[in-house]
């Protein structure tokens, strides 16, 4: 050691240290202290040799070097952070050994498998999560949390194969621990959380990730290879013990098994259909929607296709898959099919046959491993059990009011994924009890699991007919709102005589109705909404004279109490007055009344949707008498907003909405209240991905870019990206969307967004800066989006679509110069945009785009606009925010401020609302930035009339004082959906005819814009120093030493 030897041992030296350690660890006294100098030295294999070793001599099961030696230990821990790769990765591997051999070392390994976990090696981050887990099987207590946490983390790796070990490995943990309880219930409880995280990640984008998650789930948290009853226990006790996000993530799943059972099954109908191009080319549309279900999209369709071709040749095998999809398949029954099917595509046999893989990946979807009749009996005895109180729901963790809800919630959501197996008079004996009970959640979901799986009940099971019908009744004429809509729907869905049933609930309901007493009223007006939407024609008469006389003049237009002057935009449901949930729910009736009419031959739709408009105009406060409190205007607004947009999704509604009332529907997004947002956004979003909604109202998402809480502004982007997707991949999926472009390319958004822009009612002022970039943002937060790619030259497409718009005018008011003049500067806002944002958008584009005419009016030939509507100056300070620099003679002797005018500064409530735009050119931060505010904090100071500013947060600076002098009145707050005078006028005219307003009611008044900061001015100031702080904690490094 040390010097130069000639010896034949001197190779294996290391060999001969080890074996003398084993003799006796005394006789290395003197060498130890030259395997610490081997550690350091420059050569990498000689420390690998060193660290081999040494891992053999501090892993050696009775091993007491690391107490003896410490320096040596720790110099030994310091090479986990070798740059050298094959050393960390040993390092790593010897971390297995001693964790079970020397769990004291634990504390001292934790540290440093957590920076390894972290490491630009994926073998080496893949190790310490087999080491973890192989040391959490052999005993759960000789890995700490830390440690498990790591393997938490790494279930999120960018790479596949660590993703997978680290859910394997939780997966085996779990089933040991959780489900065999081999360790007793404090090991279980310790690791109770992976059940949650395992079900979480099927939320990823990756098909790899959700297969494993299901085949996980069929394997380690609810195996199927236990028998019936076991089996079920397992998922009853798992999915009341799960999170909220993990319920919905296996809801989720079943949902999309079932999906993929749908699509196999059109695929085998087609194929009893003669052979034709249409036939063949419908077959191809399913092929591709199941290949997107499966891993590596690619190869899926070249061996979905091959599969389809082996299906046309072999009958048998078509048998086979049609018994395995059909809803009557039984557990037993399915494993079978399965067998059968993989035996007949195993011929020739072949080593690796990847075609029989991918097919297997397809059987395993589809497979019904877990539920069918007998499966579903033996959940409703167990939730019978915890009825009676006789089951093990305690031992399980469960309180027996959680067991029995978390079961009616299980059974509710298989009743839409396997309906058939319900179908059993054991299984409707036991959800009649369940109605009977107090608790309403319960009661509301067994009435789904009749509505959803009764289907045969009247014509099979005369007594649970005879018992149901009563119950029913009951519930749509008091139950509670959610029971009653279930009720309605349930009695349509299973009764053969469901005019003589929903008459008879009708008719009684109808005669009570009195606004006097609205804590009585909701679930009336909820049962009748229902009704009149399913039976439109058997009700039309009643429903109108209910229409005009109760529901607008006795309930809308009278305000019986007054609200509670408290100030605050928004208030808990429990605390919302009867009298406005009687409203909002005589508004939803409004609209389910004309849902199911589908028609507007009695003209009622336009009385309706101006009376919403009032409602919008007037704040929420449709008569004016001051008496609504603040909050309860919120939730007006907000249900005329959603009632506008519900409307819109019907094609004979959407027609006759003007422009002034979608925009009003559209501001909605700004309203100052942040629930309101919040909820108005998510509406939204969810009927424009659900292809529910025309284009122009994915516009609307442009005015988020105004909304002061960053997380808003990132929720909307979130959304833009998702509609935008899955209309490109709809038109993509479907060859007859080429007919229908216009209202599915996601880039024929932009006209209706240039259009409601140039109505903002924030834009007053169209040559003020201020004003300009708040248009730049609202148009980039759209542009951004839509310009990710430049496919099939979209972005000269987008070029020419707004040089087209400034050659029409303003179909909204063609005659109002400053009308169009805003919607022209606009556009040149836009172009300009687009030119700084793209080099490709001045290319050729030789399709022409398609204008709406509703607002656009398209010009003669001869009406040319070729003005410039924005200054240089302008353009300079839209894309630097400064103005340009004027040369130094130019400003001697001239004042640097203007005279009368005001200085606004800006005011933030906390670091994330500082700015009321969204610079969108750069990555939007996740909501969970340490930065940002808490929800309660941030609502708070955005909803309350005087938010309480915090002193460490902010810092306060003398506000410049604006003195009569100046010449300045005080601009009162800027108030969002203020229509122009004449169209208010208009409307309040058309209301007062209709009457759904009371003579003097004003539709000139607007909504206050959402506000970021008190009316004082605040100003927010980070100093450099602190900058640097921030920037240097977001920094990782990866200590690497020699």
């Amino acid at each position: 050691m040390g010097k130069s030897s000639v010896s034949d041992l001197s190779e294996h030296v290391f060999d001969l240290i080890q074996e003398l350690f084993a003799i006796d660890p005394m006789l290395l006294t003197s060498v130890m202290p030259q395997l610490e100098f081997k550690l350091k030295s420059n050569d990498g294999e000689e420390r690998l040799a060193v660290v081999r070793l040494l891992a053999k001599l501090f892993g050696a099961k009775d091993s007491e070097l690391a107490s003896q030696n410490r320096p040596l230990w720790q110099c030994f821990l310091g090479r986990f952070n070798d740059i050298h790769v094959p050393v960390r990765l040993e390092c790593v591997k010897f971390a297995s050994h001693c964790l079970m051999n020397h769990p004291d070392l634990a504390k001292d390994l934790t540290e440093y498998l957590k920076v390894r976990s972290h490491d630009p090696e994926e073998a080496i981050r893949h190790d310490v999560i087999v080491t973890i887990i192989n040391a959490g099987k052999k005993d759960l207590n000789l890995v700490n949390d830390q440690l498990l946490g790591f393997v938490r983390e790494r279930t999120l790796d960018k790479r596949w194969r660590v993703r997978k070990e680290a859910m394997m490995g939780l997966a085996q943990l779990y089933k040991k621990y959780c489900l065999h309880h081999e360790a007793g219930k404090e090991s279980a409880q310790k690791i109770s959380w992976i059940k949650d995280k395992l079900l979480h990640i099927y939320y990823q984008n990756s098909i790899d990730d959700k297969l494993l998650v299901e085949k996980i789930f069929a394997q380690y948290m609810v195996p199927h290879s236990l028998d019936t009853e076991e089996k079920m226990k397992c998922l009853y006790y798992l999915y009341a013990c799960l999170d909220t996000n993990a319920v919905k993530a296996l809801n989720e799943m079943w949902k999309c098994q079932n999906m993929l059972r749908s699509l196999v099954k059109e695929l085998l109908d087609l194929h009893k259909l003669p052979v034709s191009e249409a036939n063949n080319s419908a077959m191809l549309g399913k092929l591709m929607s199941i290949a997107k279900n499966l891993p590596d999209a690619g190869k899926a369709q070249d061996f979905m296709k091959k599969f389809n071709q082996v299906l046309s040749e072999d009958e048998k095998l078509r048998v086979q898959l049609e018994m395995l999809i059909s809803p009557t398949c039984s557990c037993k029954q399915a494993e079978i099919c399965v067998r059968e099917i993989t035996r007949k595509l195993t011929f020739p046999k072949q080593p690796t046959n990847p075609f029989l893989e991918m097919v297997k990946f397809l059987l395993e979807r589809i497979a019904p491993v877990h539920i069918d009749s007998e499966a579903i009996s033996a959940l409703v005895k167990l939730l019978n059990k915890s009825i009676e109180g006789t089951a093990d729901d305690e031992e399980e963790g469960v309180t027996p009011d959680t067991a029995i809800r978390s079961g009616l919630e299980l059974l509710k959501v298989l009743s839409f994924t396997h309906p058939t197996a319900f179908h059993s008079a054991e299984t409707y004996e036991s959800l009649l009890q369940c109605l009977k009970m107090e608790d309403d959640k319960v009661a509301e979901a067994a009435i789904q699991i009749f509505r959803n799986t009764g289907q045969k009940i009247e014509i099979e099971l005369q007594q649970i007919r005879s018992t149901l019908i009563p119950i029913l009744h009951q519930k749509a004429k008091r139950g509670t709102p959610h029971q009653a809509k279930q009720a309605v729907h349930c009695i349509h869905a299973i009764f053969n005589n469901k005019e003589v049933q929903l008459a008879q609930i009708f008719e009684p309901l109808s005669r009570s109705l009195n606004a006097d007493v609205p804590e009585q009223l909701i679930t009336p007006l909820v049962s009748l909404g229902h009704i009149s939407m399913l039976a439109p024609d058997q009700f039309a008469s009643p429903m109108k004279s209910i229409v005009a006389n109760f529901i607008v003049k006795d309930l809308l237009m009278n305000d019986r109490s007054v609200g509670n002057k408290n100030g605050k935009l928004w208030s808990a449901d429990e605390e919302v007055s009867p009298e406005v949930l009687a409203k909002v729910q005589a508004i939803k009736l409004l609209v389910r009344w004309l849902l199911g009419m589908k028609n507007n031959q009695s003209k009622s739709a336009n009385s309706t949707l101006r009376l919403l408009s009032a409602m919008l105009v007037s704040e929420g406060d449709l008569t004016e008498q001051k008496k609504i409190s603040k909050s309860d205007m919120s939730r007006l607004r907000l249900a005329a907003g959603s009632a506008i947009m519900k409307l819109a999704q019907e094609p004979c509604y959407h027609e006759i909405i003007t422009p002034e009332q979608f925009q009003l529907c559209g501001l909605v997004i700004n309203d100052e209240c942040y629930q309101v947002r919040q909820i108005f956004a998510q509406k939204l979003h969810l009927a424009l991905v659900k292809l529910l909604l025309p284009l122009e109202y994915l516009a609307v998402f442009a005015l988020c870019a105004k909304d002061p809480v960053k997380e808003r502004r990132a929720h909307a982007r979130q959304c833009l990206l998702k509609n935008i997707s899955v209309r490109r991949e709809y038109i993509k999926q479907n060859p007859l969307a080429q007919e229908k472009l216009v209202s599915l390319l996601p880039e024929y958004v932009v006209p209706f967004m240039i259009h409601l822009l140039a109505h903002d009612p924030d834009f007053t002022k169209p040559h003020e800066y201020e004003q300009l970039k708040d248009i730049k943002e609202c148009l980039w937060f759209m542009l951004e989006v839509l310009m990710t790619k430049n496919e099939n030259n979209s972005h000269a497409f987008l070029r020419k679509m707004v040089e087209n718009i400034k050659q029409t005018k303003d179909a909204q008011c063609p005659e109002d110069a400053k009308a169009n003049e805003k919607l022209y500067i606009v556009c040149d806002v836009a172009l300009f945009v687009i030119a700084n944002k793209s080099t490709a958008c001045h290319l050729d584009c030789q399709k022409e785009p398609v204008l709406p005419s509703k607002f656009f009016l398209v010009q003669d030939k001869e009406f040319k606009n070729d003005k410039e509507y924005l200054t240089g100056e302008m353009r300079q300070m839209l894309l630097t925010g400064k103005p340009k620099p004027a040369p130094v003679l130019a400003t001697v002797n001239k004042t640097l401020t203007v005279p009368g005018r005001r200085i606004v500064q800006k005011t933030a409530t906390a670091p994330d609302t500082a700015s009321n735009t969204s610079s969108n050119s750069s990555p939007l931060v996740t909501a969970n930035n340490k930065n940002s505010t808490t929800d309660t904090e941030r609502q708070a100071q955005e909803n309350n009339e005087n938010p309480v500013i915090k002193q460490d947060e902010m810092k306060d600076e003398p506000s410049q004082k604006l003195t009569p002098d100046a010449g300045i009145e005080a601009s009162p707050v800027r108030r969002r959906g203020r229509p122009t005078k004449a169209a208010a006028a208009a409307a309040a005219a058309a209301l007062k005819e209709a009457g759904a307003l009371p003579a003097g009611g004003g539709a000139g008044r607007g909504r206050k814009r959402a506000s970021d900061a008190p009316a004082d001015s605040i100003n927010v100031k980070m100093s450099k120093q602190q900058q640097q702080q921030t920037d240097e904690g977001t920094k990782r490094q990866i200590d690497l030493q020699r």
